[in-house]
């Protein structure tokens, strides 16, 4: 039986396993009929280097929005955004979202802001303002740690900025429910996290992922901004593709979808970025296993000047780490039990 439909506007490649790539197929495992409608149809991601593919128009978008209204075909109960490339077709992809928001005020919408990471943007900065302007019909967005910071104007460096940022985000934006899903654990975040939510004191040498959820709907009225819960993940070595895409798609699939959890503290936000979380862990966990298990040819170590003069050794390494969907879909299938730590009193420190 379908949980309902969730339509998903973000990048198409013919190889591998980034954007709908990466989100249509977990959102079918977990039961959902997905309409897809892709914003670029390329080969392959740009990390292999070579790439192409035509980028979907503005005009383009609209035709396709226009004549699935006239067929009565745009009635998804979710709505799920990724990449959009430029600034004319994110303003008609917003022009949809203001419409769907109009004809279904209870309509789930996740945005994921596409703009960059480790403090490289991917995108062209007039692209900015209508992200910003798409904030407040979204009900759950699913930034890193530098979409946060472009989408604030705030610099995390410590609890006091990371506060602000989520300040802006809930009471400035209007965001119910911000999940920032990736933030390198550095040493003044370790030491503000709750001890439950640290690593094990004999691990504290490796490197760590924090994942914070943050819902102002389940916060009490007035009591304070939001309810935060957090959780780290190991990090795996080398680059992995379309992991944000996976952890955006498991996170609108499991929101509101399933009886509140029974676990003290749990929220509805923090349950579905529980289940995301652990099953993006464990699928990136089995594509590491896989790429470390290939000939050495095929997992030779990032090094850009020998990738320059041979493409061919790129391209066999980011082959064998393309996401391994298909082989875990027993893993998208199935209930995670790992949880979200709640983040007692991060407001009062």
């Amino acid at each position: 039986m379908s949980k309902g439909r969730v339509l998903s506007i973000q990048s198409h490649v013919a190889f591998g396993y980034v954007g709908g790539k990466a989100a249509v197929f977990p959102l079918q495992c977990l039961g959902y009929d997905v309409d897809v409608v892709n914003t670029v149809n390329f080969s392959n991601h740009s990390g292999y280097g070579r790439f192409g593919g035509p980028r979907a128009t503005a005009a383009e978008l609209t035709s396709i929005f226009d004549i699935m209204d006239r067929n009565a075909l745009l009635w998804p109960e979710r709505l799920l955004t990724g990449y959009i490339p430029g600034g004319e077709a994110l303003s008609a992809v917003l022009s949809l979202v203001r419409k769907l928001r109009e004809k279904n005020p209870e309509l789930i919408y996740l945005l994921d802001p596409v703009l960059g990471d480790s403090g490289k943007l991917y995108v062209s900065p007039d692209v900015i303002p209508i992200y910003r302007a798409m904030l407040p019909l979204s009900t759950i967005i699913t930034p890193n740690w530098f979409e946060v910071e472009v989408l604030t104007d705030v610099k995390m460096t410590d609890l006091a900025s990371l506060r602000q940022a989520l300040r802006i985000l809930h009471e400035e934006h209007h965001v119910p429910n911000v999940v920032i899903s990736s933030i390198p654990l550095r040493r003044w975040l370790l030491e503000a996290l709750p001890p439950a939510a640290r690593p094990p004191a004999a691990d504290l040498d490796g490197d760590f992922l924090l994942s914070i959820a943050s819902s102002a709907a389940d916060a009490a009225r007035g009591a304070r901004p939001s309810v935060v819960h957090a959780r780290h993940v190991t990090c795996l070595p080398g680059y992995f593709s379309g992991v944000g895409d996976l952890f955006s798609a498991l996170v609108v699939g499991h929101f509101h979808s399933a009886p509140p959890p029974p676990c003290a503290g749990a929220s509805v936000l923090s349950y579905a970025v529980a289940q995301a979380l652990s099953k993006t862990h464990a699928i990136l966990s089995m594509t590491h296993e896989y790429a470390a298990a290939l000939p050495e040819e095929d997992r030779l170590p990032t090094d850009e000047e020998l990738d320059g003069v041979d493409p061919e050794r790129k391209i066999r390494r980011m082959k064998g780490r393309e996401l391994r969907l298909i082989q875990g879909q027993d893993v998208l299938r199935a209930h995670a039990t790992e949880e979200m730590y709640v983040w007692n009193g991060f407001w009062d420190q």
